[in-house]
């Protein structure tokens, strides 16, 4: 059961870090929107290959915005704080618990 409890705890911190690091990449594509910025550069084209997919099914399941403003980015960020909290603090103490 050690193995497994330890599976586990390094399963949780590491999904904790990919959605800890998709929060900071869905934070650059926000900043992005607000400027002039060239889409072909790269780093443009990746953080809108990586935020896109996520957000254009929020944009269709809730169209919200208000005043201009797109508020999918809002209501994705709240997804991945729910699934940092729930989740991965779920899988933390099973984790605890198996031990």
């Amino acid at each position: 059961m050690l193995i497994i409890a330890n599976f586990l705890a390094a399963l949780a911190q590491v999904l904790d870090y990919i959605l800890w690091a998709y929060v900071w990449i869905l934070l650059g594509r926000v900043v992005i929107s607000w400027v002039n910025a060239d889409p072909a550069n790269p780093i443009v084209r990746f953080l809108y290959a990586a935020t896109e997919p996520v957000l254009e099914r929020v944009r269709r399941l809730l169209p919200l915005q208000a005043g201009g403003f797109d508020l999918s980015p809002i209501i994705v960020w709240i997804a991945v704080i729910f699934l940092q909290r729930f989740i991965v603090r779920s899988l933390y103490d099973l984790a605890h618990t198996l031990r």
